[in-house]
């Protein structure tokens, strides 16, 4: 399966490594993380129902090093950074692009991860295939989350920059949007490669990826500002990307797992 996402773990081989044994040590701290399990391969409910992803299983792992224990609580993405941003939870994770508005109000960790925008379609689209083509046409909608770097390359990079644009079609989650799509209510959904190459992958056929990728964006963790956990969490991110955790994972989330297989 050809990888639309491009994983950040090269980037990161160039931080400063940090030997096991040398990580800091949390003593047993809980960190309560909050998510949005919307966003596969990064987080999602598999078919046994299970909570799953290349995040939980990268959330185990920095635990694990850095000797902590996680819970997990679930909240809509428009919730999330306002709860993170006033000391409701520790940390959240969903795919979240690393940006300067966004960090005026929760501390991000180091990208773990950086994934290139793509347009997602159903799997009988033939009247576009790119994003010219999708502007180009009145009657095509589109849907997206308000506030998620998706909602602004639609508006700023797709059609025209007025962001109450009504062919825009606002919804609370990630999932809604895809459901919209399939359903033929919108057309185009915008989305990181990770989670287009999830649905995608999941859809036998249903949905695919159209058009040259629109930009790139980092991922990372958020905190309240001046969180204690940033710096431990940071150093287990650059441990595990020296010793090929990160490349691991990878492997397995990105070309081993099959969403809905």
């Amino acid at each position: 399966m050809k990888i639309l996402a491009t994983l950040a773990a090269t980037a990161l081989m160039s931080m400063p490594a940090f030997a096991a044994g040398h990580l800091p040590d949390l003593d047993g701290q809980e960190i309560v993380v909050v998510t949005e399990n919307a966003y596969p391969p990064l987080q999602f409910i598999d078919g046994n129902g299970d909570a799953v992803g290349w995040e939980y299983d990268a959330m185990a792992e920095i635990a694990r090093r850095l000797n902590a224990t996680v819970s997990y609580e679930n909240i809509s993405w428009d919730a999330m950074i306002p709860a993170v941003s006033e000391g409701q939870f520790d940390l959240g994770m969903t795919g979240i692009t690393i940006r300067d508005d966004r960090a005026e109000v929760v501390d991000f960790s180091d990208k773990y991860m950086t994934s290139e925008m793509v347009m997602m379609v159903r799997g009988d689209e033939d009247r576009f295939d790119d994003a010219a083509g999708f502007a180009a046409n009145e009657d095509l909608l589109m849907a997206a989350q308000p506030g998620t770097t998706p909602f602004y390359v639609g508006v700023y990079d797709v059609l025209d920059g007025d962001e109450a644009n009504p062919r825009i079609k606002l919804m609370e989650t990630f999932g809604a949007t895809v459901q919209a799509l399939r359903a033929g209510d919108v057309d185009l959904v915008l989305t990181d490669g990770t989670a287009g190459n999830g649905y995608v992958e999941a859809s036998d056929g249903g949905l695919k990826i159209v058009g040259e990728k629109l930009g790139t964006e980092d991922f990372g963790f958020i905190f309240p500002k001046g969180s204690d956990l940033v710096a431990p969490i940071n150093a287990a991110i650059a441990d595990m990307a020296a010793d090929g955790t990160l490349d691991a994972l990878n492997t397995k989330w990105f070309l081993d797992y099959k969403v809905g297989g």
